[in-house]
């Protein structure tokens, strides 16, 4: 089994369609207002949007993009606007993540885990 994506909802697909595309994300499907899906510039996953109009703010969202250069990543979005919650900076579980949020409030942590991501220290053999 392999995750192929992940889809969240919106309240207002043109704002985070433009938000995921400045992320660096591409459309490559586009049935808006009421639907897109993006594809990941590296690898092979897809995230979609669906327009859910009744949608409530929530906390059980948390969507992770990883970029091996991190840093250099936030400097660039940084530059294009982009608000960030928290800079990079390295966690406890090795991980060093930038925290923001996407139009809709949802939690956005870009990260770089390098071996970590899968085989932590503490990983179960």
């Amino acid at each position: 089994m392999n995750l192929n994506q992940v889809t969240i909802s919106s309240k207002n697909l043109d704002k985070s369609v433009a938000f995921y595309k400045l992320l660096g994300l591409k459309l490559i499907v586009d049935a808006l207002p009421r639907y897109a899906r993006l594809e990941c510039p590296d690898g092979e996953a897809t995230f979609s949007i669906h327009l859910n109009e009744d949608m409530q703010p929530n906390q059980n969202t948390t969507v992770y993009f990883e970029d091996e250069d991190l840093d250099h990543l936030v400097l660039k979005l940084k530059q294009k606007g982009v608000n960030f919650l928290s800079e990079p900076k390295d966690q406890p579980w090795l991980w060093r993540e930038a925290h923001l949020q996407d139009p809709d409030g949802n939690a956005i942590i870009l990260f770089k885990a390098g071996q970590h991501r899968k085989s932590p220290p503490w990983v179960i053999s």
